[in-house]
């Protein structure tokens, strides 16, 4: 049995200091913890039955392209503001000094539609609901947020109000 967190390096300091960096990186260049990282997350989705996943930029596109292939459902890019061709549907949230904004296109929910929110890591879960809250406004209803990595003591799990399912935990 593989263990996955063997493959996940950290980096202290990064990207200011006192914050310790969970870098999937080295996950994704050893072809066997890729896969069973993989393998693992499409079992706890797959009883979900979703339509789309939806990857949260840049990372959560890295996770929920190969899940999203291996489950057979359409996958759904999120991105930050400008960065998606035609028409969009943008949401803005609050971060800890100001806010963003998100964005998925127009048509790339139709109501009703089972959708699973992805991304690497989960922290303070802000952009993660705001994901969840875009999806919702275009009619989707989101069954599931799914990380590679939550960060714990730092209350991400909380502001979801959607069933969370992650591979791997580590203190904040």
């Amino acid at each position: 049995m593989i263990r996955l967190e063997d493959h996940i390096r950290r980096i202290p300091d990064f990207p200011k200091p006192g914050i310790q960096f969970y870098d999937i990186a080295t996950l994704l260049r050893h072809p066997e913890a890729w896969a069973a990282a993989v393998d693992r997350m499409a079992a706890a989705i797959a009883p979900l039955k979703p339509n789309f996943l939806a990857g949260v930029e840049a990372r959560g596109f890295l996770v929920a392209a190969p899940l999203a292939l291996r489950l057979g459902c359409g996958f759904m890019m999120v991105r930050k503001r400008g960065k998606l061709p035609g028409a969009t549907v943008r949401h803005d949230y609050a971060l800890e000094y100001g806010t963003d904004t998100i964005e998925i296109q127009e048509d790339a929910v139709t109501p009703g539609q089972r959708i699973v929110v992805l991304d690497d890591l989960l922290a303070t879960g802000g952009t993660a609901a705001a994901a969840i809250a875009l999806i919702r406004k275009r009619g989707g209803e989101v069954v599931n947020a799914s990380f590679i990595i939550e960060l714990v003591g730092l209350g991400g799990r909380d502001r979801l109000d959607v069933p969370v399912s992650v591979l791997l935990k580590f203190p904040a």
